[in-house]
């Protein structure tokens, strides 16, 4: 027998499971012998009384004996709208057991993130980043894993747990290679579906293959019988035991259990008895036994099956309106009843309860026997017993869901105050069931707008399809005003643009600013019509500018709306090329003193994180590379400070990725870039964050010269048309374009190019620098058709004089000298080092050092070049300088 094999009285769960305890026992042995060992996923997959739960225990007994810190938590049928349940039963009590100096030692920067959705802090003011929630509780359970080691943790009913839960556990097990624990998964097939059941078979993809529990054999039923019955059943007897339980374990032990009671021989003769011995144990014969006990101790059950979890005697005797006396009676009942037992004192599954059902068929036969009528009172009395314990109005709505709506505005006010509190913590589809919930019953007319309001609030960032319903009804009842109305509108504008419906989001704006006088709502309004048009992918309004540039012309920065505008005035300018200086001294009256005005900081929901990628945008391409380092570092210290994992990080990535890019340090941009890319995966393909991270990678990769990779890249995350409806930088076709030409794929790459210019020419951009087209483009024609080719380079070059960076001329020379021969090549050259060098582009100083040193054919202007480039990381250039160098022919 193997290690945890079941003595002759032991559970039947643990009989024929040799496999499983092996396996079991080997995980075990790695995650004992070394710290550096990496950790394991087990997951036992059976139906309902297999032995699941046994197999968990027998798990923690191996585990303990050997030393091991073993924290366990179970899901449960009723409590799977409970966001963080699950997960917060796991550590909980391991983490109040900390001092709270030492919690936030040991969880660091994420305490303040992580911590309210474990109930060991208070939640903050605003929403919530799920995505930083869930990492927050990875790195969490990673900080304490290395302090408890070695760590067991066991999972029993998963297919029961929440999905916030689920989200955290698929993360985690997905990043067990470099940390030694031992995560154990109990759970039944099928019983979940959607997103869980996606992040359930994430985390059983990340261990050893799952293994399937089967039912007890008719010989395993026959040696469990005569252990537990005495060596004199007969196999008859023992035969009708298998067919009667279907070797079940579970009701093997239950049935078995009522033979001893009834003192049943177990011999032939007796057989036919054990049927309805059988049916007693489960479903409607649990319920006859249950009511056999007396309606308070049927009272008492009901309302444990209620509660679910935290199952105290006092508690349940306030819900089944029983004296406490007369509870601890019932419970002593049950208890002999086999249908409630202790709770686990180590901090086993019942979590902060004293009471916990002997097994969840038992919970569910019990619940399910509630009538359905006094099951939804029940439900409406315990959501007040939980109020009044303390444990607020988020603890309660799961009772609250659960109520037939009455017109109660009491309910309606519970619901929303517990979706702040869901909000709070990362769980937006617990706000949103709440909300849902208070929209039945239904709310007040001058209340209910604003429930449709706090509904799209809480689902803008996980389904902007379901927010524009939800803000467009809002809008048109009464009940939202002032301030509030217009958020609601720059919100319902928001999910427009991310559900890519950019056209309306720019109409819907539009439309509510002319409902308006002239004043601060309406300049907001104007500024984010302004904001939506400017990022089109496609032609721009005509007039536009020249409305913006009249706009801000009377905007000094004096608050927030004034401060849009500017931005929004620079950035129109900037992409149309006009002078930088003038670009770079609107930007700078945005800021205060330097830094970004409060209430226009990146977290801040008024105005959102479009407007201030454009400001570090504009600084981006005037060649003020510090400052935009700057912006998107904040950004990016920010959300990480925040939580916010999602869409917004990914953006500051590759927003910083894009000014390491322009800087020349591509190793960081490749690295912050690549990061951008991964975050970006997680909120979904072909948004147009994930667009801004493709492109600035395949962008890097090629100033990198790794040219291969760059195309790989752009297959495997579909890199290609069709783009996205706003516009992306750098710039998407420019950046496909030279790519095609890299590879090859010349005749698409010109197509690709000549489709960039007629986009910039329809939005009347000008900007050489910004989008690169018309300089990748002469090079691509220079042999086929010279006169277009010198005819885009002189336009490139006016271009670049009238917008006056050094970056810009400089890029225009080069591409001059690259049509040019002889001595013109030289001169060329030349001066686009001399405008390059005065340049933050350290990549193109590089590019224009290595162009003017094979001009010139010198060797020392070859070798200041290729340590520019090495310095950059830009392998391609140091290859093409070295290559010259080794063939040596003519250079002085």
């Amino acid at each position: 027998m193997t290690e945890g094999r079941p003595r002759a009285t032991a559970s039947a769960s643990l009989w024929e499971r040799d496999a499983e305890i092996a396996a079991v026992t080997r995980a075990l042995d790695v995650l004992c012998a070394d710290r550096s060992s990496s950790g394991n996923v087990l997951v036992f997959r059976g139906e309902a009384g297999l032995g699941k739960t046994a197999l968990l225990a027998e798990t923690r007994r191996i585990a303990e004996r050997r030393g091991c810190t073993v924290w366990s938590t179970r899901g449960g049928e009723t409590l799977r709208s409970v966001p963080f349940n699950v997960v917060r039963q796991l550590l909980q009590r391991a983490l109040v057991s900390l001092m709270p100096e030492e919690a936030r030692e040991y969880l660091g920067d994420w305490y303040d993130i992580a911590g309210p959705a474990l109930g060991i802090a208070d939640p903050g003011d605003r929403q919530a980043d799920p995505q930083g929630v869930c990492d927050g509780l990875v790195a969490a359970v990673r900080r304490l894993a290395r302090r408890e080691w070695p760590l067991v943790l066991l999972i029993d009913d998963a297919h029961w747990a929440d999905q916030e839960t689920l989200r955290w556990l698929a993360a985690f097990t997905e990043r067990l290679d470099d940390l030694s624990v031992l995560v154990v998964v109990a759970r039944r097939p099928g019983d979940v579906s959607g997103e869980s059941a996606g992040h359930l078979e994430a985390v059983a993809a990340a261990g050893d293959p799952v293994s399937n529990l089967s039912a007890l054999t008719p010989e395993a039923t026959a040696g469990l019988t005569r252990a537990t019955l005495g060596r004199h059943a007969d196999a008859p007897f023992c035969r009708e035991v298998w067919a009667v339980t279907g070797g079940n374990p579970y009701e093997t032990v239950e049935l078995l259990a009522k033979v001893q009671d009834s003192e049943l021989q177990p011999v032939e003769a007796h057989a036919g008895e054990l049927r309805p011995l059988n049916r007693s144990s489960r479903g409607g014969g649990l319920v006859a036994r249950l009511e056999g006990l007396g309606i308070d101790a049927t009272r008492f059950a009901w309302a444990a099956a209620i509660l679910g979890n935290g199952i105290t005697v006092d508690l349940v005797a306030r819900l089944a309106t029983l004296s406490l006396e007369n509870a601890q009676r019932c419970a002593e009942l049950l208890r002999n009843a086999r249908i409630l037992t202790e709770g686990d004192p180590a901090g086993g599954p019942s979590g902060d309860g004293e009471l916990e059902f002997v097994h969840p068929l038992i919970a569910s036969a019990v619940y399910n026997s509630i009538p359905e009528a006094l099951c939804t009172a029940m439900h409406g009395i315990a959501a007040q017993v939980v109020t009044d314990s303390g444990r607020g109005a988020a603890a309660a709505s799961r009772h609250l869901l659960q109520v037939h709506p009455d017109d109660d505005e009491e309910l309606v006010e519970q619901l929303r105050e517990a979706a702040r509190e869901h909000l709070a913590v990362g769980a937006p589809d617990a706000a949103r069931r709440c909300l849902e919930r208070a929209l039945l019953e239904p709310p007040l007319p001058e209340v209910h707008a604003r429930v449709l309001y706090e509904l799209g609030c809480a689902t803008l960032l996980t389904a902007p399809a379901t927010t524009i319903e939800h803000l467009q009804n809002a809008l048109g009842m009464p009940g939202l005003g002032g301030d509030q109305r217009v958020d609601a509108v720059f919100r319902l504008s928001q999910a427009l643009l991310h559900n890519d419906q950019l056209e309306e989001a720019v109409h819907t704006v539009e439309a509510e600013a002319a409902r308006h006088e002239p004043g601060p709502a309406r300049m907001r309004l104007q500024a984010v019509h302004f904001m939506w048009e400017g990022i089109r992918s496609e032609s721009l309004t005509p007039g536009r500018s020249e409305r913006l540039g009249a706009l801000a012309a009377t905007c000094t920065g004096r608050d927030n709306s004034e401060r849009a505008l500017l931005i929004l005035r620079a950035f129109d300018a900037m992409a149309h090329g006009e002078n930088a200086e003038e670009i770079v001294e609107l930007c700078d009256r945005v800021l205060v003193n330097g830094r970004l005005a409060p209430g226009l900081s990146w977290t801040d929901s008024e105005w959102g994180i479009e407007l201030l990628m454009m400001l570090g945008s504009s600084y981006a391409y005037t060649d003020r590379l510090d400052r935009a380092e700057s912006l998107f570092s904040e950004a990016l210290r920010t959300y990480t400070r925040a939580g916010w994992s999602g869409g917004h990080l990914s953006l500051a990535n590759a927003y910083l990725g894009l000014a390491y890019r322009r800087q020349g340090r591509l190793k960081d941009a490749e690295t912050t870039l690549r990061n951008s890319l991964r975050l970006a995966e997680r909120v979904g393909r072909r948004l147009p964050l994930y667009w801004s991270a493709t492109c600035g990678l395949v962008d890097t990769l090629l100033a990198r010269g790794h040219v291969q990779e760059a195309w790989d890249i752009a297959q495997r995350y579909g890199f290609a048309p069709p783009y996205p409806s706003t516009i992306v930088l750098p710039d998407i076709r420019s950046v496909r374009g030279r790519l095609l030409l890299a590879v090859g794929r010349t005749e698409e790459g010109v197509n690709e190019l000549e489709a960039a210019e007629k986009t910039a020419v329809s939005r009347g951009g000008h900007n050489p620098v910004l989008a690169s087209w018309a300089v990748d483009l002469a090079h691509a024609l220079a042999t086929t058709d010279p006169a277009r080719a010198a005819q885009l380079a002189a336009d490139a070059r006016r271009q670049a004089e009238r917008f006056g960076t050094d970056t810009a001329i400089g890029e225009a020379l080069r591409c001059a000298a690259a049509l040019e021969t002889g001595q013109g090549a030289v001169r060329l050259a030349a001066q686009a080092v001399t405008y390059l060098e005065s340049s933050p582009c350290q990549y193109e100083h590089a590019a224009a050092r290595i162009e003017y040193g094979i001009a010139s054919r010198s060797i020392t202007e070859l070798n200041r070049g290729m340590a520019l480039a090495r310095s950059c990381g830009a392998d391609g250039l140091v290859t093409r300088a070295r290559d010259v160098l080794d063939a040596g022919r003519g250079l002085v």
